[in-house]
């Protein structure tokens, strides 16, 4: 079968016809009446490319493959990085509305940070293929501007077959392109009826970014700034920045979704940050997963093509998460066997069994009503995204409608409790990229089991309703163990994130919120001035006992970094000072969080964590009740010292602060109180402060 099915609407296209079927024997179906649309399939194998155009100053290209139908791209092939003969042997599946509209398929050379080269197109006539007849195509490729240019050719295997009365009911499942832009790379996964449950990924590959060693200088300081970007299909993670070293020391874990039962191979570049300008080339290599065992942690140590020094990494290859997606028909916690299976999977009893796998999440994605018309025609074509955390799925589209029922069931495995549910409506349309109707973000531990809630949707920022309302049924079954100690260890973070950018709308909210938090450090000093000029005896006598033991003089060191002594352009400049305008903006935003966050586990915010803290400070009391603080403090030493040693490739954590990136900030109180009041059924009323 093929490996994956690309399904796209079509509008009609000019034809043009420019290649050459190899195998011809037997008549074409120019002639045969074309049938309603939806009813042809375009299975495709793209072999190779020959004598492709050179783009690159090394006289070489990057070339990938895209295909089109109406205007609206169906395909994009993986890069094969410095070759004109590359052999992709990738395959895809097409959905045919109408056969007189042409393949358009596009050559591109990929450049980093820069728009890609074109390297030459074609056109295939699907009226000349033969019905259900494997046919080889050469294609030769041209440069509409530059007729007389020799761009090479592509080689295609093509089985065009009829598909009568076969549903168009498809469901999809998305992942964020690769483009510059905003639009989706979107994979498309029927409902087979032999499986009540489709799972839409094989497995997970788990990575971890130690480090790097001897990289190659890229600045005239004689070091860099070097930072990673991984990619396996269509997902990319990228790595933190590590500032002026040629050894980093990352410690960063992620995952990757895997889809192929072969495995897959992983992309790696690493880049030196450079400010104002494109950044730096270090290296690349690539990891191949169909080489590596399943269930078992592989450590790689990576030689950098076109580059200098090594990059170490664990790979773990694990089986699929619980994700699936079914009919509404199809339920799992209906099923009185199966709801028992997965109460058991989360039972007490099974404390230490796969820590990772906390709980069980199941969305069901009824029906919209009220979006907002996006055509003008005054409808709309919406579709829903399901995300948690890095999981997203989607429903199919139903066109020309602003009241659209779905009903689906979503099944996603709960990695972290403190996780927020995003759903978010869109409007497709077939030649630019998707649009933004509404969203609704649910903390896990807000939900309540089994109701029906209509939740309002919000614009992008969550700070205010748009129109219409999106029916959800959601179901949370978690255990609460592993839930408290995933607690303290990092969150994952999202890979598929829209960098900052400098708002002044941002900057002063940012400003404010620090403030207040400095108003709160500013009240607590007169506070304790107070104790000092004795206006309360009884408090000032009880600071006196408990502040003469614990005073010490501390000395503080000022640590100046060295300057760049480079000379900078004018625009270079700019650059420097939005970037450090950026940078002031997320410092006040994290340092405003810290405290707000602070605040809001003793406001019982989010009662789960409250009441985890005061489990924990119990435990510790009586632990310290028990054994003498001293040995409390050895034995936390000696774990720490020796930590490393036990442990050389454990990622660095503060028990503290992971707890704290939990609570969630006065901004995200905002977003999510008004979520939680202004959506449900009775549409509860919230006096909630915004500003």
């Amino acid at each position: 079968m093929l490996d994956s099915c690309k399904l796209k609407s079509a509008c009609n296209l000019p034809f043009i016809c420019n290649k050459k079927i190899i195998n011809t024997a037997g008549t074409s179906n120019a002639e045969v009446p074309l049938a309603d649309p939806g009813m042809y399939q375009l299975d495709i194998t793209l072999r190779r490319g020959q004598s492709l155009a050179a783009r690159d100053r090394g006289g070489t290209s990057d070339p990938y493959v895209k295909f089109k139908i109406g205007g609206k791209e169906v395909f994009r092939s993986k890069i094969i990085h410095k070759n004109l003969n590359p052999v992709w042997e990738e395959k895809a599946c097409i959905l045919v509305d109408h056969l007189r509209e042409p393949l358009y398929i596009k050559v591109f050379d990929y450049d980093f940070g820069l728009q890609d080269d074109f390297m030459g197109s074609a056109f295939l006539d699907l009226t000349q293929l033969e019905l259900n007849r494997p046919t080889d195509v050469t294609l030769t490729l041209k440069d509409p501007h530059y007729p007389d240019h020799d761009l090479g050719i592509i080689l295609l295997s093509v089985i065009l077959t009829p598909k009568e009365g076969e549903s168009r009911d498809v469901t999809m499942l998305m992942r964020k392109s690769w483009k510059r832009s905003s639009k989706f790379q979107t994979q498309s996964l029927r409902l087979s009826d032999l499986h009540r449950k489709s799972h839409l990924w094989r497995g997970i590959v788990s990575i971890t970014l130690i480090e790097g060693r001897d990289l190659k200088a890229m600045d005239s300081n004689g070091l860099s700034d070097p930072y990673v970007k991984f990619r396996l299909g269509h997902q990319k993670y990228k790595s933190k920045i590590m500032p002026k070293t040629l050894n980093p020391q990352w410690r960063e874990q992620f995952d990757f979704h895997l889809y192929e039962e072969r495995g897959g191979v992983i992309d790696i570049t690493a880049w030196d940050k450079d400010a104002g300008k494109r950044d730096d080339f270090i290296g690349r290599c690539q990891v191949d997963l169909s080489a590596l065992s399943r269930e078992q942690t592989h450590k790689l140590e990576l030689q950098l093509e076109e580059g200098e020094g090594h990059l170490v990494l664990l790979v773990t290859l694990t089986a699929s998460a619980t994700v699936s997606i079914s009919d509404l028909s199809v339920n799992s916690l209906e099923d009185q066997k199966e709801r028992e299976e997965i109460l058991k999977r989360y039972s007490p009893l099974r404390i230490f069994h796969n820590l990772k796998d906390v709980g069980f999440l199941q969305v069901k994605v009824i029906r919209a009503e009220g979006l907002m018309a996006a055509d003008v025609t005054g409808k709309s074509d919406p579709f829903c995204v399901v995300e948690l955390n890095n999981d997203r799925l989607l429903t199919h589209t139903v066109y020309k409608n602003l009241n659209p029922e779905w009903n689906k069931v979503f099944t996603f495995n709960i990695k972290d409790i403190h996780s927020v549910l995003e759903v978010t409506v869109y409007d497709e349309d077939r030649d630019r990229s998707a649009d933004f109707l509404g969203k609704v973000a649910i903390p896990l531990l807000s939900i309540q089991n089994g109701e029906q809630k209509a939740y309002v949707l919000k614009n992008k920022q969550l700070t205010g309703p748009t129109k219409g309302v999106i029916y959800l049924e959601i179901d949370v079954i978690f255990n609460a163990v592993k839930a408290s100690l995933r607690t303290l260890i990092p969150k994952e973070q999202k890979y598929i994130e829209e960098e900052n950018r400098l708002s002044k709308q941002l900057l002063l909210r940012n400003f404010i919120r620090m403030k207040r938090c400095v108003m709160v450090l500013v009240n607590a000093a007169y506070y304790v001035n107070s104790c000092f000029d004795w206006d309360s005896p009884p408090r000032s006598l009880a600071a006196f006992v408990v502040v003469e033991d614990m005073l010490e003089d501390e000395e503080e060191e000022d640590d100046k970094d060295d300057k760049d002594s480079e000379k900078k352009g004018f625009i270079n400049k700019i650059y420097a000072i939005q970037e450090v305008c950026v940078s002031v903006q997320n410092i006040l935003d994290e340092v405003a969080s810290f405290g707000e966050r602070i605040k809001n586990t003793f406001n019982w915010t989010v009662p789960f964590l409250s009441w985890l803290a005061i489990v924990a400070l119990c435990v510790f009391t009586a632990i310290l009740y028990c054994i003498p603080l001293r040995y409390i403090v050895l034995v936390w030493g000696i774990n720490k010292f020796t930590k490393k040693l036990r442990s050389p490739y454990a990622i660095d954590n503060n028990e503290l602060l992971d707890f704290l990136s939990r609570v969630p900030s006065d901004v995200q109180v905002v977003q999510f109180c008004l979520e939680s009041c202004l959506t449900c059924l009775h549409f509860e009323i919230c006096d909630v402060n915004i500003s």
